[in-house]
């Protein structure tokens, strides 16, 4: 459809409808601007892109343009020159990634800001998992320079209010790739979240470019990551502890392995109501080691599956796959691994049993492991305990420990391990610990290191 429209340098009307922008938006002075051309859509410009080649789409001599509404915001330092732009206010049906070298975005093209953008001279790439426009650089798609800015992207008069689309995170796919989104009844794990030992947002010692925090879903159990960068002006802010809303863009993190939410600012992350958390074993709240030693196993002279057999341990994949917990040295010291990373295989479950334990001559039981992550994609390894072990873990009826699960480096290894104390001695008789690992490979890959199981009493 080829159009004809005046795009007329004015201070921005507010139409019915619109809501103001959090900063102000300073003044057009640019005169009447005249586009001639074709108006395509968004997702007719992500047609273009051949996923089977991935070679970077060129746009020439094609006089086409589209209209977007600008859904990120640089103005809290989480996005970096980019906008990120979705076809609709409303209800959208496709977003897009434009690349432009300038670190004020918001200033000139705010949040709700309907805009026009001139294909012609940008080319469309895939690069971090999402489609992003920009300019060529050989194989590589980067920022249209500051000074071809005005020549590619129109602001127009208009304002209006962006209404997040309501999403279920099971329904996360990449039609929903850089729109604007809800997800409600959602909550930080809680190893985030604890008094003694709360998160930031970006700034712990594990953030090296961006902060990964795990939210789960409060009806369904399904997890979603909240992406934050460490060069966010909030990245220091400490992690709310309820549960509620979130609202962002949806996009994919920078390994292309899990679907991100990245905030325009912390306000859109409202979790005021109660926690959801599930029903833990809850004997007290003593975590004192006891004078007597009922179980200890570090794990010492443990180098095969063999050996760890003759300990009465159960180590067993119960998806169908090969991965289990693996015997390893790592600097000096036996441990047991577990991992999904390169396994192809999803999903991975593989349950850790340990010996019975008996709790009947002895008061005050503790237990105590110790936990370290690396590589670390998602919270994926829980710890439970029974009193009547099958044999099978799928067939026990397990109880949930409120353990300790520790936030790794995402890109590397990580040295220090942490440590959990639970209070298990409303338990009677014999006892099994169980160690549950869920992951997949690629996206819920993380890699555990599991150490030092001990149950003391008096």
């Amino acid at each position: 459809m080829k159009v004809k429209f005046l795009i007329i340098g004015l201070m921005p009307i507010l139409l019915g409808g619109c809501v103001s922008d959090e900063f102000e938006t300073p003044e057009l002075k640019n005169p009447s601007v005249e586009i001639d051309g074709n108006l395509t859509s968004i997702a007719a410009v992500k047609g273009n892109f051949d996923f089977s080649t991935g070679e970077i789409y060129n746009f020439e001599e094609t006089n086409t343009w589209f209209t977007g509404y600008v859904i990120s915001s640089d103005a809290a330092g989480n996005f970096y020159k980019k906008l990120v732009l979705q076809d609709k206010p409303e209800n959208p049906t496709a977003g897009i990634q434009i690349l432009l070298d300038d670190n004020s975005l918001f200033e000139t093209y705010n949040f709700g800001r309907k805009v026009f953008i001139k294909l012609d001279g940008l080319s469309l790439g895939f690069n971090n998992g999402v489609l992003q426009l920009g300019i060529q650089n050989r194989g590589d798609i980067v920022a249209v320079p500051k000074s071809l800015i005005d020549d590619h992207v129109v602001r127009s008069e208009s304002t209006l209010e962006i209404r997040p689309l309501p999403l279920k995170i099971a329904d996360f796919s990449p039609e929903h790739s850089n729109l604007y989104v809800k997800i409600d009844h959602v909550q930080f794990e809680k190893s985030l979240v604890r008094d003694n030992d709360l998160f930031s947002f970006a700034s712990n010692s594990v953030d090296q470019y961006d902060g990964a925090r795990q939210m789960l879903s409060c009806e369904t159990g399904e997890t979603l990551i909240l992406s934050t960068s460490t060069f966010s002006n909030f990245k220091m802010l400490l992690l709310p502890q309820g549960s509620g809303s979130v609202e962002g863009v949806l996009t994919r993190d920078f390994y292309d392995e899990n679907y991100v939410i990245v905030l325009n600012s912390p306000e859109k992350l409202q979790l005021n109501g109660g926690r959801c958390d599930p029903q833990y074993l809850a004997c007290g709240e003593n975590t004192a080691m006891g004078s007597r030693l009922l179980f200890d196993e570090n794990f010492d002279g443990v180098t095969s599956q063999t050996t760890l057999n003759s300990r009465h341990w159960t180590n067993v994949n119960v998806s169908g796959g090969e991965t289990k917990f693996k015997p390893t040295l790592a600097s000096g010291n036996r441990i047991l691994r577990v991992s999904a990373y390169n396994t192809h295989e999803s999903p991975v479950e593989v349950w850790l049993v340990t010996p019975p334990v008996n709790l009947d001559t002895s008061t005050e039981e503790v237990l105590s492991f110790d936990l370290r992550a690396s590589y670390d994609n998602s919270m994926i390894i829980k710890a439970f305990i029974t009193n009547n072990f099958t044999g099978n873990p799928k067939t026990t009826a397990w109880t949930l420990l409120d353990a300790n699960i520790p936030l790794g480096p995402s890109n590397t290894s990580a040295t220090i391990f942490k440590s959990s104390k639970i209070d298990i001695s409303c338990m009677e008789g014999k006892v099994w610990i169980g160690f549950q690992y869920l992951g997949a490979d690629p996206d819920k890959s993380t890699t555990y290191d599991l150490d030092n199981i001990r149950i003391t009493g008096n």
